[in-house]
């Protein structure tokens, strides 16, 4: 199954301000897990039972929107031409190592479903339900969205761990850099919104 029936449970956030859930984490130049290399991770809860986030600045090599759409069985082949333009150009991604086979919709806030979808932080909200895909179809979807395949997950007090080893940089999330940035560009742009110049980064990461 690629998309969840319901949504995932464990990974209630808290509002309180000692979480980042609804921010978004930078990977440092010196990141020792390659699968996080340059990574730009969309945090959808952190709290003290642990973190879920999605990776939106690697796409999924040689996945598209409409090839899911048919493989879910959410519309016949013989109808992927007649797509809205809007579920064509949705963007695949890897969206981290963990159920690499089951997939998250990441969008804005603009389309929600009762129970399934969850709303995070700045307008954004995730849904892992069939529902949105063939809402999607139809082009009755949110005005913005991506598909991801897989999560990043980290055990309690993983991630803050993460953190101060320097593994990680965080800042307050865009939804504009999470849904309409190159994802090329995604970990460039993301450095300059905390106030780093990422050529500066790089060279003295390369001292350390």
């Amino acid at each position: 199954m690629w998309i969840g029936r319901e949504r995932s449970q464990g990974f209630g956030g808290t509002m309180d301000g000692t979480f980042l859930d609804g921010q978004m984490l930078v990977a440092m130049p010196g990141m020792r897990d390659e699968r996080f290399a340059r990574a730009v991770i969309y945090l959808c809860a952190h709290s003290s039972e642990g973190a879920m986030g999605i990776v939106v600045n690697q796409p999924a090599n040689h996945v598209n929107f409409p090839d899911l759409l048919v493989q879910l069985d959410v519309i016949p082949d013989d109808e992927r031409i007649r797509l809205p333009h809007s579920a064509g150009g949705v963007k695949v991604l890897r969206g981290g190592p963990v159920e690499t086979g089951r997939g998250f919709v990441l969008h804005t806030a603009d389309f929600f479903i009762q129970d399934s979808t969850l709303p995070i932080d700045d307008g954004i909200c995730l849904t892992a339900t069939l529902d949105i895909l063939k809402a999607m179809a139809t082009g009755s979807g949110p005005a913005s969205a991506m598909l991801a395949l897989g999560y990043a997950g980290w055990a309690p007090g993983q991630l803050e761990n993460e953190i101060q080893q320097n593994g990680w940089l965080h800042c307050p999330a865009d939804p504009a850099l999470v849904f309409e940035a190159e994802a090329s560009q995604k970990y460039d742009l993301a450095l300059r919104k905390i106030g780093i110049d990422p050529g500066m980064l790089s060279t003295e990461a390369g001292h350390a």
